[in-house]
Order: structure tokens, then C-alpha cells, then sequence
């Protein structure tokens, strides 16, 4: 992949983001990772994609630090994250990476403004500061006149493009989507996946995990197929228009 036509640093000279080594997870008997390799550099858009129970969501879980392998190592932004505690997964978590679920995940009581400003506040940003970033964000996302309703007044799309202001708010260098359109009817999943695009266009790094083909190939550059906890295909995908 390149975007040299404007001079910036093609994502295959770029430094790796994600590099997951021999990493296997077992809950109990069964294998939900069988020895996965990946690497991710920054600027790239990868989507994970494979049939429910392939193991591509606890794949995203040990990227994030959610979870931890039983074997193999994990690095994002070249830490090893098997050499920190709980305390400094989370730490590490909000300084370095954004997620987007399915279910948006807001807090019912915090109107979108308070829902976004909080991610900086965990990490020291003062409110003032913090709130301020919140609406330039939620402004850039077209969502600024609902920054006083509270999650269950909001639309399914405007609840996702909260959810992303929030996952920008630490302007972390890897952005994680699980079926980031998965609970959006097809309106409002087309407005994110260009939201998605052009969030990768200027830089931002995507790991995405979904089921939806269409998703994959708008939003991603490289499509990675998991089969029983494996990688079992890697492909380029044809730029985005």
C-alpha cells in the first residue's frame, strides 16, 4: 500500500503498530487462537474477518489488552503487554488505543459530551480541557447540537459517532472497530464506514473485526481471513474511492 502522491510515509516503510508472535489462547479444552501471526504498521487499515467462533474477537481482545495470550507475545507501539500489570494495561489502553463496539458501550447517565470527555479525564486531562476537545471532536463528526442528550434519546448512528469521538478523544495511534455497524441500520453503517475511510486517509491506524464483506472492503486495505483460531488468508484489498 501507498499514499506517496502527497509525500507522506507509505505505510510499508512505516513502524509496526500491532505485532502479535505465536500467540495462542486456550479456555479450558478449546483453542480460540492456534498460534496467530500478525503485524499491523501504522497508516494501515486491516479488517479481520471469519465465521463466529473463528476466534477474530479474541484476537481484537488481546490487541487491546482485554485479554492476555496463554502463549506467544503481543506488542502495540512496540510494548510488550505481557510485561504490565492490570493497572498499566489500562493506563497503557487509554493513552494508546481507541475502540468502537457493536453497542456503542456509553454510560446511560452521561449526556455525549460528559461520554466523551471522560476518556481524557482517566487520564489526567483536566475537565476543562477535556470538554473542550470533546465538542471540537463531536463537531468534526457532525454531532455537536446533541452534545446535552443522554444515549438513550440518541440515534443509533449518532450514539456510534459518539462512541468514535470517544475513542479519538486520547488521539490514541491504533483505532480498534468490533462490527463497528453491526447494531446500525444501513444509513447510518454507511456514514460510518466513510467516517472510518476518512479517519484512515489522514493517518489513523484500523483494526477491524466484522462479518460484513461490504465493511471489509470499503474500510480496509489488507483483509485478514481467521479460520479455527488461525490465519488462514491474507490478502491486499483494492484501494477506497
Amino acid at each position: 500500500m501507498s499514499n506517496d502522491h502527497d509525500g507522506t510515509t507509505r505505510p510499508d516503510d512505516a513502524p509496526f503498530v500491532v505485532e502479535l508472535s505465536g500467540v495462542h489462547k486456550e479456555f479450558g479444552d478449546a483453542k480460540a487462537l492456534d498460534g496467530v501471526d500478525l503485524r499491523i504498521r501504522a497508516g494501515e487499515a486491516v479488517a479481520v474477518m471469519g465465521p463466529s467462533g473463528c476466534g477474530k474477537s479474541t484476537l481484537l481482545n488481546m490487541v487491546a489488552g482485554l485479554d492476555r495470550p496463554s502463549s506467544g507475545t503481543v506488542r502495540v507501539q512496540g510494548q510488550d503487554l505481557g510485561g504490565l500489570n492490570e493497572n498499566g494495561l489500562a493506563l497503557f489502553r487509554r493513552r494508546n488505543v481507541g475502540m468502537i463496539f457493536q453497542f456503542f458501550n456509553l454510560i446511560d447517565d452521561l449526556p455525549a459530551l460528559d461520554n466523551v470527555a471522560l476518556a481524557a479525564q482517566l487520564t489526567g486531562t483536566t475537565a476543562r480541557q477535556a470538554r473542550r476537545r470533546a465538542l471540537e471532536l463531536l463537531d468534526e463528526l457532525g454531532v455537536a447540537h446533541r452534545k446535552d442528550v443522554y444515549p438513550a434519546a440518541l440515534s443509533g448512528g449518532e450514539r456510534q459517532r459518539v462512541a468514535v469521538a470517544r475513542a479519538l478523544m486520547n488521539r490514541p495511534a491504533l483505532l480498534l472497530a468490533d462490527e463497528p455497524t453491526g447494531a446500525l441500520d444501513s444509513r447510518s453503517g454507511e456514514q460510518v464506514m466513510d467516517l472510518l475511510i476518512d479517519l484512515n486517509q489522514i493517518g489513523q491506524t484500523l483494526l477491524i473485526v466484522t462479518h460484513d464483506p461490504n465493511l471489509a472492503t470499503r474500510c480496509a486495505s489488507r483483509l485478514v481471513e481467521v479460520a479455527d483460531g488461525k490465519v488462514a488468508r491474507e490478502r491486499m484489498l483494492e484501494a477506497s474511492s
